[in-house]
């Protein structure tokens, strides 16, 4: 299988199944000297592991992080590092009903159209479980930008039709809410609603909204790896990610160049500096020293108890309703994966651009060195 790596210079490869012994991550290209325990990586997988809420599956694992290489005394060695997590409450006799049958809103068809074949159980390589060996990566990630000042924060915009009112916005309300929201009252609303979609055995769908704060001017590259555009890569590559913008993005298309352009000012050290941010922190695929912005659009858990039509793989049509343990929505499990990949796509840029100028070059290799 081709694809299961991501990055050029800060290099992520995953591996693992949701229903086999378990999953993991090596990580290459990570600076020595970075302080880093297995406590860095737990903080951000304990908020996607599932059985959080019941608004997430009722699957119970742990997901407890083991660092096997690359760290020692505390500190990154600059080799690889190999995570993993074991899975301890696969249920594969859930998915013994659906063995020969296509589920609707899920890669079975595609995975058997491309290969031949398919692990059932629960999807394999295409399982949101996937998404674990990204954030146990993006840990490093953004422990590596921590100490350069730059901050990396996703949460729920929205769930269904329900969105967070700009007014009421508090992004430390994010972590007293199940779902990550940052406006207690939004939250409280889009419980509701979630309530009433569990009662209808339906799903619901919903947006997260990304924001990295103190990133410099100059991340990113002009043409093919602009920062936007290795940002929309990075945050598609979620399985359930249908949609992303920067900025302003859909609206832009409907604004005048006058109300969507940013105008520039001084600012108290004589510094060029935007008076607005519809760009989303991004000019000419490069970041402008504003927070970058973005959005992912998040589509309804595909794995619902209504009955839908489908075809078996023999050819046969067929009604399924789906069972088991199923997230009634996955935007707040996915707010930290959106996160993480937003680190690794932001590291990754940093560390090929050292060379960007010859100044550059000669503080890390000059006579001094």
């Amino acid at each position: 299988m081709a694809g299961s790596t991501f990055g050029s210079q800060f290099r992520v490869t995953t591996w693992g199944e949701s229903h086999g012994k378990g999953l993991g991550v090596v990580v290459d290209g990570c600076p020595a000297g970075l302080p880093l325990c297995e406590e860095d990586i737990q903080k951000l997988l304990d908020r996607r592991k599932p059985g959080g809420s019941k608004f997430a599956t009722q699957r119970r694992e742990g997901d407890v992080a083991e660092i096997l290489s690359g760290v020692f005394e505390g500190k990154t060695t600059g080799t690889p590092i190999a995570m993993e997590v074991r899975n301890t409450d696969q249920r594969s006799r859930d998915y013994g009903g659906i063995k020969e049958i296509y589920r609707p809103g899920h890669a079975d068809f595609t995975f058997d159209a491309k290969y031949g074949f398919r692990d059932y159980r629960g999807g394999g390589r295409s399982s949101g479980r996937e998404t674990l060996g990204r954030v146990a990566a993006g840990a490093v990630a953004l422990k590596v930008l921590e100490e350069l000042g730059i901050f990396v924060r996703a949460y729920t915009k929205s769930i269904g039709p329900i969105a967070l009112d700009p007014e009421r916005f508090d992004l430390e309300e994010m972590w007293n809410n199940r779902l990550y929201m940052p406006d207690a009252a939004a939250a409280k609303e889009a419980e509701s609603f979630l309530e009433n979609v569990m009662a209808e055995k339906d799903s619901a769908g919903g947006v997260a909204e990304c924001v990295i704060r103190g990133l410099p001017a100059g991340v990113g590259e002009p043409v093919f790896d602009k920062l936007d555009a290795c940002l929309a890569k990075a945050v598609m590559s979620i399985g359930a990610v249908k949609a992303f913008e920067v900025g302003d993005g859909l609206a832009a298309a409907k604004a005048a160049g006058s109300a969507n352009n940013d105008g520039f000012c001084l600012d108290g050290q004589g510094k060029a500096k935007k008076l607005t941010n519809h760009a989303g922190g991004i000019l000419g695929g490069i970041s402008d020293g504003s927070a970058v912005v973005f959005r992912a659009a998040i589509k309804p858990t595909p794995s619902i108890a209504l009955r839908q039509r489908s075809v078996t793989r023999d050819g046969k049509e067929k009604e399924i309703a789906i069972h088991g343990r199923h997230d009634p929505v996955i935007v707040p499990r996915a707010v930290v994966v959106v996160e993480a990949m937003a680190a690794l796509t932001v590291l990754d840029l940093m560390l090929a651009g050292m060379g960007s100028r010859m100044e550059w070059l000669r503080r890390i290799y000059g006579k001094e060195y």
